[in-house]
């Protein structure tokens, strides 16, 4: 499964190359959900995040680890949120993009918000994945999607997404059921 999840994702690449239509935040979308899948080979849920400032260099990286460090808050996106407000400063973190496999939680939205980072790209809408996942108590959700969460902040958070949503979903693929 892994290996034909990674020749997918190459192949769409190459493809896309080819044709000119590979953006920088598909580049990026690529690598999330490549994070994703290290995240379930590990035995974690299929989730990954980076963080990419504002000269295009990733400079955080992370997949889920809920199940690994039994930490309900190892979310991708707030593991990556944790370590950047670490190294980086507030004003920093403003110009930075969090790539991100699927949609962020409410939870993972809110560490986003409160980091300071100020665009958000993700692949899987939320809606998508309620829909793979079902009622599976695994992936418990807060039904809201994060543009309504930083719709109430008091700053600008820029959301772009779904993208590459076939890609993204093949990681979730068989893992629900």
């Amino acid at each position: 499964m892994k290996t034909l999840l990674v020749v997918h994702i190459r192949i769409l690449a190459q493809r896309q190359c080819l044709n000119n239509r590979v953006t920088e935040d598909d580049r990026y979308l690529l690598a999330a959900i490549g994070l994703a899948q290290q995240a379930r080979d590990n035995g974690n849920h299929p989730f990954g995040a980076l963080l990419v400032d504002p000269d295009g260099n990733v400079v955080v990286e992370s997949e889920n680890t809920t199940v690994t460090l039994r930490d309900c808050t190892g979310h991708a996106e707030t593991n990556v949120m944790r370590v950047a407000s670490e190294r980086f400063d507030y004003e920093f973190l403003q110009g930075c993009t969090l790539y991100t496999s699927t949609e962020p939680c409410a939870m993972c939205a809110g560490a986003i918000f409160w980091g300071n980072v100020r665009r958000v790209v993700f692949a899987l809408s939320e809606r998508d994945l309620r829909r793979i996942a079902g009622h599976n108590q695994e992936n418990a959700t807060l039904a809201i999607p994060c543009r309504e969460i930083f719709a109430r902040g008091n700053h600008e958070v820029e959301v772009s997404g779904p993208h590459l949503q076939e890609q993204a979903r093949g990681v979730h693929e068989g893992f629900w059921d």
